[in-house]
């Protein structure tokens, strides 16, 4: 048994919370006026990244209810963002959809679906990321987030990371 003990703590540290985070890449992105924007400008604060289209029919459900939590959550620094995967063609629709919606949420554009490979959530939309205040993945959500999705993770981070973490990845699809 006791040759088995570094194998066990090992197989334990790999599967800790700590371990699977992982750092989202700094991304550049654009906000609705055309500036550049980064996602490390975010740090210090939780993010919700919710990668969406115009064209997208759950992204049209999913987008009013993160707009929903994100008034829920206000004053606790917290930052809801829309990330657009809309092509350049399709970004003058982006602006009346938010207007029409009535979101409360931060909109960039400029992502694509090799964007979305690349932070570990397929190509499927839409695509939410959880990070905490240095930019570590927490939480994976593949196709529509239901409430519950968004708000054990932030609930968590929240609480200083207390009691069970959320599930690394949920797959709504």
């Amino acid at each position: 048994m006791p040759k088995l003990l570094p194998a066990i703590l090992a197989a334990i540290l790999l599967l800790s919370p700590a371990a699977q985070a992982k750092r989202a890449p700094n991304l550049e992105l654009k906000i609705l006026a055309g500036d550049p924007i980064h996602l490390a400008d975010l740090r210090g604060s939780i993010v919700v990244l919710s990668f969406w289209a115009t064209w997208c029919a759950p992204c049209q459900q999913e987008l009013p209810r993160l707009s929903a939590l994100s008034r829920q959550y206000a004053g606790k620094n917290i930052r809801f963002v829309a990330i657009s995967v809309d092509e350049p063609k399709d970004l003058p629709k982006i602006a009346p959809f938010v207007r029409d919606h009535n979101l409360q949420l931060d909109v960039w554009t400029g992502a694509d679906l090799d964007m979305l490979e690349r932070v570990g959530l397929g190509n499927v939309l839409p695509g939410t990321l959880i990070l905490d205040q240095q930019g570590e993945i927490v939480a994976r959500i593949q196709g529509e987030a239901r409430d519950p999705d968004i708000t054990a993770p932030l609930d968590w981070l929240l609480a200083g990371k207390l009691g069970t973490a959320p599930a690394p990845i949920t797959k709504r699809y």
